[in-house]
């Protein structure tokens, strides 16, 4: 058995666990982080690459809107090269309601997001293969980020302020003494040698196993709700700006530039287990659907 002695196990290798260990290890903290496999497996391997301006949130959810544009500016800030600034637009296409634009600028201007209405003939220059129909058209700070980039280049960050990565140690136990951790059994999925982590904390960073982690530490009363979602990756790159449609929040109302190809996303359904996610055809369907209304052509 291999054992390790630390401060502070993070539990979780996204971006999430990969930012945290990084700030515990500039802290002076030592800290070891463990993933049962390789960093971003989870949801920072699998979305669709938006960084986004807060523009989405403006109407539905003010706090997050805010929070989205203070975070924009700091990634943008700390991990550059992770980054690409593509801008966003937000057009109301033929198919939104047009009143809800008022709405997406008044609350743009309340919560703090930057934002700029352009005419749409600007937004055509700009993107020709937007639907030509738009009615109105708004620049937002949008942009996008290679997650995988990002994840690693924070993981590489804490390694050199002495944090430790260990990938592929799924965590089978958490042992308490009284009320707190005393330490974090795992498997070495590699080699099937069992290891123990002696600690002081442990922050779980495990997304949508999150629950799982917790329960091991007897906190039964945390309740994650795993969701899925359908996102489509063109083989292309259709446009150069991310491309919202300006209406309350929906599904596939986002098509993202990332590197060489566009994506677009995304379905939001409840999943019983994160670790089986089927991809249904009706909502590929409705994806590719969704795409022809912001980019006419968009299934060819």
């Amino acid at each position: 058995m291999r054992t390790y002695d630390c401060d502070v196990v993070v539990v979780g290798g996204g971006s999430t666990g990969a930012g945290v260990v990084r700030d515990v290890a500039m802290r002076g903290y030592s800290a070891i982080l463990v993933d049962r496999a390789d960093l971003g497996q989870g949801t920072t391997g699998r979305y669709h690459g938006l960084l986004h301006s807060g523009g989405r949130y403006v109407v539905s959810d003010p706090h997050s809107a805010t929070e989205c544009a203070e975070e924009n500016a700091i990634v943008t800030r700390i991990h550059a090269s992770a980054v690409e600034a593509t801008g966003g637009l937000f057009v109301s296409t033929p198919e939104d309601d047009l009143a809800f634009s008022d709405d997406f600028l008044a609350g743009c201007h309340k919560t703090g997001v930057p934002v700029e209405e352009i005419s749409v003939a600007a937004a055509l220059k700009r993107e020709p293969r937007v639907n030509p129909g738009i009615r109105r058209a708004f620049l937002v700070e949008d942009g996008t980020v290679d997650g995988w980039q990002m994840v690693w280049g924070a993981a590489r960050s804490a390694q050199e302020y002495g944090a430790q990565i260990l990938t592929y140690h799924a965590v089978v136990g958490i042992e308490m003494t009284g009320s707190s951790v005393s330490a974090v059994r795992c498997i070495d999925r590699r080699s099937g040698e069992d290891v123990t982590i002696s600690c002081r904390f442990v922050i779980n960073a495990a997304g949508a196993w999150s629950h799982h982690i917790a329960e091991m530490a007897g906190c039964h009363d945390v309740e994650v709700v795993p969701g899925r979602g359908i996102m489509i990756a063109m083989n292309h790159r259709l446009v150069n700006t991310v491309i919202n449609r300006c209406t309350y929040p929906a599904d596939g109302d986002i098509l993202v530039p990332v590197h060489t190809v566009a994506i677009i996303g995304t379905t939001d359904v409840r999943a019983e287990d994160p670790d089986e996610l089927p991809i249904p055809a009706d909502e590929v369907q409705q994806m590719l659907d969704c795409g022809e209304i912001l980019i006419p052509g968009f299934r060819q």
